[in-house]
């Protein structure tokens, strides 16, 4: 014991003090290209790294190249941004892990105007007096669902927390207990009712709700009946559930408004491109319900936003809450909101140029034509390490919509002489611009369904790094 540390205490004398790494010839590059407080913070890491390895017993290599070497890397590192740029090529289009609906180049522009100097975020440039940041989509929600009036926030939860805070703090919410979902992150319909002061009643049984139920429990403390949209799930077999006219023709008999947490927002009836079972946040509208809640991403393709719509003096006293001001959005995501909104004016535009809808609605003949285009252009830039082929296979919507829908699609599975498919599929998320495909059956695929023009590029880079790596660089 004595022996080893003293042989531990002997290397450490050997690492390299700062200042005799500053003075290396091989430092002199990084020294010129990068400030030197950065430099000194690298070169600090990197000792330290040295340190700990030499007392955990750890073979240490700190020769000059080494040492630099590692500095270089620490400085990549700590250049390299967290969040950063990846090809979706999973074949999920609304992932929720990977930021979920890339946006339409309306909603860039958008972003890129309100970001690059002042705007009229909350000034009335008619009259010259403070104005509110909502009416800048209001109105257009209002147009493209029928609500009375609308109002948005960070999130669908925050909708939902909002609306309930407003409408039923300290009074009853009656549900059904097959739609009391989790949705992801662990966050709950119950326990989001728990912080909005409402309480819940649960009424039928997991799989069949009946009109009945909800009669049952009304009384004089109800304050709202809650559909909630089982967006991440379905249950099939003997079911049975209460539909939105059910629920407002019971609401309008008794006096109690009812809501509609939808999940998604679908403002496009998608029944004809082959995608059927979603309402519109219009139809929920006019089927009775009194305030519809959505999200702002997800099938409407836009930033991430919680959107209420509804009844004028429902919607008011939301307005009022000391939460909206904890909830707002901010000038940025409404400026993207406002323009993804505009494209739904027009109907085939939508579809055209909002990333998620057009990758939605692409048919397999499309997507077979893509596949060929992508394989055509890897092919000439790949070596010959990488095997690509072709083969059908199915793609999913994600983000909690449309849980049962499986969409035809084409894959592209990729080989590399001497790795597997798991070392594939690890090689690729630590490549410079880091590709998500999907394992299945032992096979590594690329759904084209989810792969972006301007993602073509960083895909083929991707994969030569990868091959390189992979393959020890063999051509």
């Amino acid at each position: 014991m004595i022996k080893v540390a003293t042989v531990q205490k002997e290397t450490l004398r050997h690492i390299p003090k700062v200042d005799r790494v500053l003075s290396w010839d091989l430092m002199a590059p990084l020294a010129a290209s990068h400030q030197r407080p950065e430099l000194l913070a690298a070169i600090r890491s990197v000792l330290d790294r040295l340190r700990s390895a030499v007392r955990n017993g750890d073979p240490v290599d700190f020769s000059e190249e080494r040492v630099v070497s590692l500095v270089g890397a620490e400085l990549d590192q700590r250049s390299t941004p967290s969040l950063r740029e990846v090809v979706n090529a999973s074949g999920v289009v609304i992932h929720t892990n990977l930021g979920r609906s890339p946006l339409a180049a309306a909603a860039e522009e958008a972003i890129h105007r309100a970001s690059r100097g002042y705007s009229n975020l909350e000034f009335d440039l008619a009259a010259g007096e403070r104005g509110t940041r909502y009416v800048h989509v209001e109105g257009l929600i209002c147009e493209l669902t029928g609500a009375e009036a609308a109002l948005v926030v960070n999130n669908n939860a925050a909708a939902v927390i909002l609306a309930l805070s407003s409408l039923a703090q300290g009074r009853d919410v009656i549900v059904s207990r097959g739609e009391l979902v989790e949705i992801g992150g662990s966050f709950r319909i119950p326990e989001v009712m728990l912080q909005s002061g409402a309480h819940l009643v649960e009424v039928g049984a997991t799989n069949r709700t009946h009109p009945r139920d909800y009669r049952a429990a009304i009384n004089d403390a109800t304050a709202l009946l809650l559909k909630v949209h089982t967006s991440n799930f379905a249950v099939v077999g003997f079911t049975a559930e209460v539909t939105v006219e059910e629920m407002s023709a019971l609401g309008r008999e008794t006096g109690v408004p009812v809501m509609v947490d939808a999940g998604s927002g679908c403002l496009i009836d998608l029944a004809p491109y082959g995608i059927a079972g979603e309402s519109t946040i219009r139809r929920y509208l006019a089927a009775g319900a009194d305030v519809v809640t959505f999200s702002g991403d997800k099938l409407l393709g836009g930033p991430q936003a919680g959107i209420i719509a509804g009844r004028r003096d429902l919607v008011a006293p939301m307005k009022r809450h000391p939460l909206l001001r904890a909830l707002r959005m901010d000038k940025l995501s409404l400026a993207a909101l406002e323009a993804t909104l505009r494209l739904y004016r027009d109907e085939r535009r939508a579809i055209r140029e909002i990333p998620t809808l057009s990758m939605l609605t692409a048919t397999p003949a499309d997507l077979s034509r893509r596949a060929d285009r992508i394989l055509g252009m890897l092919r000439r830039r790949l070596p010959k390490t990488v095997t690509l082929a072709k083969q059908p296979g199915e793609s999913s919507a994600g983000g909690g919509s449309l849980p049962l829908l499986r969409l035809p699609t084409s894959l592209i599975e990729v080989r590399i002489a001497g790795a597997s498919v798991q070392q594939i599929e690890q090689g690729l998320r630590r490549t410079s611009i880091p590709v998500v495909g999907r394992i299945q059956r032992d096979r590594f695929l690329l759904d084209v369904r989810t792969i972006l023009d301007h993602d073509l590029p960083g895909l083929a880079l991707a994969l030569g790094e990868a091959a390189a790596s992979l393959s020890g660089g063999d051509q």
